[in-house]
């Protein structure tokens, strides 16, 4: 392409053809392939990987073992029932895997009209113009996706024979028809399966009997009765129920300062203790050498007193012992002090860190024995479930804002410190990280628009003249380029950007991890959608050379984006096309291989140095709803889109591949692999159903958009009333079914399990039976796991952990050894310093060993010598 076309051609990308197309399957298959196979081969002897989690969960779960074999874990894996999802790895994954389910049936049955009706509507009314993918012009199959309508072909419609052009009574009537089956579709399958999802959650919460289950959290509590007394005598008074237990949160800022910088210290002194024992001593000097014989062939000689030798030893040890670890040098630590810390000195780290331990321990019982001022919040436990509820689906005061009721999270699941923070503070919070992702929306449009002037041909063609020449000649090379290249960045973006919107969520100040979890999903979805979706199509290219320009005329003219919508969506197809392929083939096999935590392990394997460290790297991989969910949801909405459009078969075939190849994935993942501890009891699906709400609506504009710009203006005014209808749809399900999304239904509490209620006379024996079968999920909500918890916060009564120095954990520190003792000092401990090896060959094991340093334990009581 010479500087001439470029001037007559625009600054926008060239648009991919079929070339680019095979470059990227082949790209995707080949990726795909090798990860899929190295997954099988490693699958069997890394264990302590991909399958983490089922060695970690608790052996009353009957999921399935996977057989060894190459292949045979796939079958094994199908037949796990939704039941075992249930019992091993709960609500949110059983709704995750859900959304799957239903996607894969929804689009199976879109691409069988797809197939049947729609392509031959496009085969025989365009057969002139460049056909989408899988049309036979001329009995020759054609890969030609990119559609290249002449200027004037969205009014030309003589050929058809049309008299009223302005209406368009023609082939695109289908159209609007499809519009309205499909979207009818969607929301038959949608409403099918949230009604399902609230019967068994419903039927799942409601047959188990846990302290989250009967605590609900109380905000904005008034001065006057913010202490435990008055807010038991208060809800009390409600006549709803008795109050079991009352936790009201306090300024517990001081106490939890103290416990961070504690877990500081003791991965310093943890350190430091490694470092030392890892040091080889030298080899004691042999001045000597008959003294040398003599001590070696002792042993040979004075074989038959073994038991006297080995008493005189334990009882003697002490100088040869001694010595031999004074031998070794001890690990250093530089401090800083005096004017502007410009002196420093050296001291013994060992020693410092165990002073500063001891001190720290002395300051947190002091600071666990003060009384902190209280907050607005509490955490009130109920003697029932059905108490708890009434608490939380009650309008308990006519106050606005005061004394409202939530549902509590789980105990492991309360971020402590945000329990505390003031109303006000949370609120800002929260609308400054959502004004600045707003913003930061916004700059992502920069480095997207500047790679799209490399991705432009013309624009190579200015800055390397000679490389713009190499991809005119080279086919595969140019397909690499405009093709291969974008959809790389973008999944790139999608697998590095949620990791920036997780941190954001967690200082937004929420007060449980799983309403953390679900920010997470809003946000990226957020990026996602307008960064790939919105922006790319109403760019008009892959490239958004020239976003800037079309923003700038739709401050004019709102039509703007409608008609770029509409005339760029198709020159859009294939860049679609490969993102969804990539993300199917390609990408969902190297999640299956956890690639990442391959190749992180070897970095972190590197700077593991104490036990703690190897220990948290065989713990199993978290799975993060908010880094999936999202890609899955713009899929579905892409797939929708592109439903009605020329071509449509061969994206609703991609789509019906990623969904199966995503169910089976994250299936596997959720079930052995990885765990996930956040807890949201399923609160994902009311926002799976308003995006996909979203995307029905983008459909549907996007459809009206293009019937007018095509002049068919009475089958898109017949899409109007649509629009409004699932406008009323999504208001009327909200009202409808969140309630059952986020409460427990009264009739639906198991009043068998419930303590302090009765069963109901008129139950279904056989029903209950069949709603106690159902096993809870065991890392939240299950009895046995949160039998005996209660909320409060744990740096009150945690128990002080001692340095991990070998094999095992060794015990919490008692208050009178964390008070007295120098914080359990190994190096004063005679007995332990005599089991120290002499090597650390077990120490840099595999992470699947024991790490040990000894069969003693270090923090093995030694009566006075642990001073």
């Amino acid at each position: 392409m010479g500087p001439e076309e470029c001037k007559g051609a625009g600054e926008t990308a060239a648009g991919p053809g079929n070339t680019d197309i095979y470059v990227q399957l082949v790209i995707s298959l080949i990726l795909g392939t090798s990860a899929f196979l190295a997954f099988c081969i490693l699958r069997p002897r890394w264990k302590t990987l991909y399958a983490a989690r089922k060695r970690h969960s608790d052996p009353k779960i009957a999921l399935p073992a996977l057989p060894d074999s190459f292949l045979g874990w796939i079958p094994a894996l199908y037949r796990v029932t939704e039941d075992q999802v249930l019992a091993s790895a709960g609500l949110d994954a059983f709704v995750f895997l859900s959304f799957f389910k239903m996607s894969f049936r929804l689009f199976a049955t879109i691409f069988f009209f797809a197939l049947v009706v729609l392509w031959p509507i496009h085969k025989t009314f365009e057969p002139d113009k460049k056909l989408p993918p899988g049309v036979f012009p001329n009995s020759t199959y054609s890969l030609e996706l990119t559609r290249d309508y002449p200027p004037n072909s969205f009014t030309a419609f003589d050929d058809h024979g049309s008299d009223d052009l302005d209406w368009g009574w023609n082939y695109l009537s289908a159209y609007f028809v499809f519009t309205w089956f499909f979207s009818f579709l969607t929301i038959y399958f949608m409403n099918s399966e949230t009604i399902r999802v609230v019967k068994i959650r419903q039927d799942y919460l409601g047959t188990q009997s846990t302290v989250t289950d009967r605590t609900f959290r109380l905000t904005g509590i008034p001065r006057d009765i913010r202490s435990e007394e008055k807010i038991k005598e208060f809800v009390e008074n409600l006549e709803i129920g008795h109050v079991r237990r009352v936790t009201l949160c306090r300024d517990w800022a001081e106490v939890d300062k103290l416990m961070a910088e504690r877990q500081v210290i003791i991965r310093k002194l943890e350190e430091a203790w490694s470092v030392y024992i890892a040091q080889r001593p030298p080899a004691p000097p042999a001045s000597n050498g008959q003294e040398h014989d003599e001590a070696s062939e002792g042993p040979q000689e004075n074989g038959n007193d073994d038991e006297e030798a080995q008493e005189t030893g334990r009882l003697l040890a002490g100088d040869s012992l001694r010595n031999l670890v004074s031998e070794r040098q001890r690990p250093k630590v530089r401090l800083r002090f005096g004017f502007l810390k410009l002196r420093n000195r050296k001291t013994d780290a060992i020693d410092y860190y165990e002073e500063k331990l001891r001190l720290l321990d002395e300051k947190i019982h002091t600071s666990r024995k003060k009384q902190y001022p209280p907050t607005e919040t509490a955490f009130v436990t109920m003697n029932s479930i059905a108490a708890c509820q009434m608490a939380i689906q009650a309008t308990v005061d006519p106050r606005p804002g005061q004394l409202l009721t939530k549902p509590a999270p789980a105990p492991t699941d309360v971020v402590w410190k945000n329990t505390y923070a003031s109303r006000y503070k949370r609120q800002m919070q929260s609308w400054t990280v959502t004004i600045f992702i707003t913003f930061l929306s916004l700059i992502w449009l920069a480095p997207v628009a500047v790679l799209a002037q490399l991705l432009s041909i013309c624009s190579i063609q200015k800055i390397a003249p000679s490389f713009a020449e190499l991809l005119t000649r080279q086919e595969i090379v140019k397909a690499l380029v405009q093709t291969g290249l974008p959809t790389l960045v973008v999944s790139l973006l999608n697998v590095l950007v949620p990791y920036l919107y997780d941190y954001l969520s967690n200082t937004q100040g929420m007060v449980s991890q799983g309403e953390v979890e679900l920010s997470t999903i809003s946000k990226n979805f957020f990026f996602i959608f307008f960064n790939i979706f919105v922006v790319y199509a109403v760019s008009g290219s892959a490239a958004l050379s020239d976003f800037w320009e079309i923003l700038r005329n739709s401050l004019t003219d709102t039509r703007t984006i409608a008609k770029k919508l509409a005339s760029s969506i198709q020159d859009l197809n294939n860049f679609y096309l490969n993102f969804i392929m990539l993300q199917a083939f390609g990408l969902f096999p190297f999640k299956l291989l956890q690639f990442g935590s391959i190749s992180l392990y070897s970095i972190y394997r590197m700077g593991a140095k104490t036990p703690r460290d190897f220990a948290e790297l065989i713990q199993p991989t978290l799975f993060n709803y908010g880094f999936y969910l999202p890609t899955a949801l713009l899929v579905f909405i892409l797939c929708l889109v592109y439903s009605i459009l020329p071509g449509a078969h061969i994206v609703l075939l991609l789509g019906l591949c990623y969904f199966a190849l995503g169910y089976f994935v994250y299936k596997y993942q959720l079930l052995y692999s990885m765990d996930q501890p956040q807890h949201a009891t399923g609160g994902a699906w009311s926002m799976i159903c308003g995006r996909i709400i979203v995307g029905l609506v983008a459909f549907q504009v996007i459809m009206i958009a293009f019937l007018v710009l095509r002049s068919a203006f009475r089958s898109a005014a017949f899409i109007v009333p649509l629009l409004v209808l699932t406008f009323w749809y999504h208001f009327y399900s909200r009202r409808r079914y969140t309630p059952l999304l986020r409460f427990i239904a009264l009739r639906s509490i198991n009043r068998g399990s419930d303590p302090g209620s009765e069963s109901r006379p008129d139950e279904d024996l056989q029903q209950v039976a069949q709603q106690t079968r159902l096993t809870r999920r065991m890392s939240t909500i299950d009895e046995d796991r949160e039998k005996g918890m209660r909320f409060v916060n744990p740096s009150l009564v945690a128990p002080l952990e001692r340095p991990w120095i070998y094999q095992d954990p060794p015990p919490p520190l008692s208050p009178t050894e964390s008070t007295n003792s120098r914080a359990g000092s190994p190096s004063s401990n005679e007995g332990s310093v005599a089991t120290l090896p002499r090597a650390n060959n077990n120490i840099v094991g595999s992470v699947s060993s024991s790490f040990s340093l000894g069969d003693t334990h270090i923090w093995r009581d030694s009566g006075d010598n642990n001073v």
